[in-house]
């Protein structure tokens, strides 16, 4: 079906069906569904529902569907499932979605699936898969690919390709390798089918080809498959032999899921939560933020305490109204800082000198910073609050600002050369820092300022 939409009106008669066990209909109903349709549609339903929807559905079209369904309802479906029915699943899926399905499994499960598996190349791909990490260049790809050995003529090569390709549910690139499997090259379709039939493949492939090694971590196998528009990777060992390919959905995917690890960083959350999981669980993953938060806020409290002596000065007095503002100023701009530099050391797109990155966010703070404070200035004189005061103010925002905005800056670039994720830089972290520091540096300077 073109431009189908799983709406509400679909769910419920979808609902309906199930719960009168109109098999004939549902199966009618659900016949040209497109797989990540059935996704979205079961996603909808309750648990009980959805079992019995895979169930009901031919595993060529089911089998497709579970990876693409929420984490929580794919792991409530799977519990209802037998073994054997998983392991019919997991047959129709290529070895990379296979491997992942299986991992999510209990390990007393996972045994127990894999033997039911009667196609013992694709356990054998999919026990090798298992073993190495989970966002690495190993973990993300798949075994399925086409690849041909250097020596074969073109007419063999064709036959070989075809052989290979009844397999495969998608051919992006046919790889080259030796007598020992070691990748040489690539071949170009258009030169594979205008070369002489008796031409050998190491006349006519291509030895420039980008590849990954099986220990790569996901997120530099995404900077090379960006930067060179690459739809498929092949990946190798330590040997230098071809063991699979990694495809553009695969880093897609793992994109997405370090997006949503960062938005939950930059947002004080400690672990990876959805907003299904348990109150202890959402509790375990925010707690610990709050907690930075409270000491910060402590922390505020105790440097406000320092300068109370401006509370028995009528003249004074008015600075403490500015406190939240400064405090809030410094956050901000902590914050902007931050995630220009996070997103930047993401993309590979930091470029310059760290002297060059300090010379730019002066500037920029100093630009920003003045503006704010001329705008300080003139709200000043609009309420007649004394000259003095409103400089001493906006002199001291324009202070913070600039020790706020290099918080910002260097934080994350330290972070990220300690190996430690730069996405918290950008969350509560850096705003208690800055909300402390401003607040100690605003009254400071206007310490010096006013001489009290």
């Amino acid at each position: 079906m073109s431009n189908f939409q799983v709406n509400n009106s679909f769910i419920e008669s979808i609902q309906f069906l199930i719960d009168n066990n109109d098999n004939i209909k549902l199966r009618k109903s659900l016949r040209d569904l497109h797989y990540a349709d059935i996704a979205e549609l079961v996603n909808n339903l309750t648990s009980d529902q959805a079992t019995y929807l895979i169930k009901l559905l031919d595993t060529e079209k089911t089998a497709d569907a579970l990876p693409e369904l929420d984490e929580v309802q794919r792991e409530a479906i799977l519990e209802n499932l037998s073994a054997k029915e998983i392991a019919e699943e997991v047959q129709e899926l290529d070895t990379d979605d296979a491997a992942d399905l299986i991992a999510e499994l209990p390990e007393e499960r996972k045994e127990r699936v894999m033997s039911e598996i009667t196609d013992t190349s694709h356990i054998e791909d999919i026990r090798e898969l298992l073993t190495y990490g989970e966002n690495s260049a190993g973990g993300l790809m798949a075994k399925e690919l086409v690849k041909v050995e250097e020596n074969l003529s073109v007419l063999k090569c064709l036959n070989t390709i075809k052989s290979q390709a009844e397999e495969i549910t998608r051919i992006h690139s046919v790889y080259v390798v030796d007598n020992k499997n070691r990748l040489k090259g690539r071949l170009s379709l258009k030169d594979l089918l205008t070369a002489n039939s008796r031409d050998k493949v190491k006349d006519i492939y291509i030895p420039n080809v980008d590849f990954a090694n099986v220990d790569q971590d996901g997120e530099e196998v995404a900077k090379i498959m960006s930067k060179y528009d690459l739809e498929a990777i092949p990946v190798i060992n330590n040997k230098k032999e071809l063991v699979g390919r990694i495809t553009i959905d695969d880093i897609v995917d793992l994109i997405k899921e370090e997006a949503e690890k960062d938005y939950q960083l930059a947002a004080g959350i400690s672990t990876d939560v959805e907003a299904d999981d348990t109150i202890f669980e959402l509790t375990k993953a925010r707690l610990p933020w709050l907690f930075l938060g409270l000491i910060g806020g402590l922390g505020g409290v105790f440097i406000l305490q320092e300068f109370e002596v401006i509370m028995a000065r009528p003249e004074l007095r008015s600075l403490f109204f500015y406190t939240p503002l400064i405090a809030a100023m410094a956050g901000n701009v902590g914050v902007q800082s931050s995630a220009i530099i996070v997103q930047g050391l993401a993309n590979n797109n930091l470029k310059g000198s760290l002297l060059s990155r300090l010379l730019k966010e002066v500037g920029l703070s100093l630009i920003n910073g003045l503006a704010l404070a001329i705008l300080l200035i003139i709200f000043g004189k609009f309420i007649n609050q004394n000259f003095t005061i409103s400089l001493t103010i906006a002199i001291s925002m324009m202070g913070v600002i600039v020790v706020a905005a290099l918080i910002g800056t260097f934080t994350p670039i330290i972070l990220n050369k300690r190996g430690i994720d730069p996405a918290i830089a950008t969350g509560p972290f850096i705003t208690t820092c800055n909300d402390i520091f401003g607040i100690f540096l605003f009254f400071y300077i206007a310490k010096i300022s006013l001489g009290f």
